[in-house]
């Protein structure tokens, strides 16, 4: 956790945290916790939970990014269950090619077992996905179901263990509204043709309701730039090789250049 300067001492201090990802309850818990010694996180429970839950940000990404449905999963281990609401939760992409996810993530790196189903109109595939990815998410699994339209991406190459596809890929970090670091997803590194593309998507960036959060982007085989999806930039990894100076170091100019309380004001 990183703490920052106050400008007032009487009121609760801000606060940056950095670390694995929360579960809502536990941040909503160590938010409490931490005001209760007058520090204040940089963002509110109900903040974290609309850019860390895929459906809860999904209306304002709709339309630059897959179209996506979901289902709230209360007993992950009602697998049959499960699997039944998926293959009527999917019937809206017919035969199209589709990836699952839990609401915070997908085991991509099982790709061809628990993330990617060739044809949506498989049942017996949805069934042995759905299966499969509960089975690996274990006590990890957040919330629900997430079905997406699966885009082809500009390929880079293939994971050399799982055969994941690895794809030209941004991952962009917004402070207050603005992006403060950018960089490609894979490894620490510009992309100008995207540099000159982001601005395109400020007015989605600025209707997030959150103050610390990432946007992850990807270049479509078509050709346009699509979101993949948001998340908590408190919880979000740096892409590899990173160093950890320059990132607290553009966070750090972009506090300056605002000088806002953590609270907003």
């Amino acid at each position: 956790m990183k703490r920052l300067s106050r400008p007032d001492s009487r009121e609760p201090g801000p606060a940056l945290y950095r670390g694995w990802m929360l579960r809502p309850g536990d941040y909503t818990r160590l938010y409490e916790a931490l005001l209760a010694r007058n520090l204040r996180l940089i963002n509110s429970p109900q903040q974290y939970v609309h850019t860390h839950y895929l459906p809860e940000s999904y209306p304002k990404i709709e339309g630059v990014t897959p179209e996506s449905v979901w289902f709230p999963v209360t007993d992950r281990t009602a697998v049959e269950e499960a699997g039944s609401r998926a293959v009527e939760a999917v019937r809206r992409f017919e035969d199209r090619p589709i990836i699952v996810k839990d609401y915070v993530k997908s085991r991509k790196h099982e790709w061809a077992e628990a993330c990617y189903i060739p044809d949506a109109s498989d049942q017996g595939r949805v069934r042995q996905t759905v299966r499969r990815l509960l089975e690996l998410q274990g006590a990890e699994f957040s919330e629900g179901l997430v079905f997406r339209a699966f885009e082809e991406l500009e390929a880079l190459s293939l994971h050399p263990q799982s055969g994941m596809p690895l794809s030209r890929e941004i991952r962009v970090f917004v402070l207050d509204g603005e992006p403060v670091f950018v960089s490609t997803y894979w490894e620490a590194g510009e992309d100008a043709a995207f540099n000159e593309r982001l601005g395109e998507f400020e007015k989605i960036i600025k209707s997030v309701q959150s103050r610390f959060f990432t946007m992850d982007f990807a270049k479509t085989k078509k050709g346009p730039w699509i979101v993949v999806e948001l998340g908590d930039g408190q919880v979000a990894g740096l892409p590899d090789d990173t160093p950890p100076e320059l990132f607290y170091g553009k966070l750090e100019q972009q506090w300056d250049r605002t000088g806002k309380h953590m609270d907003g004001s």
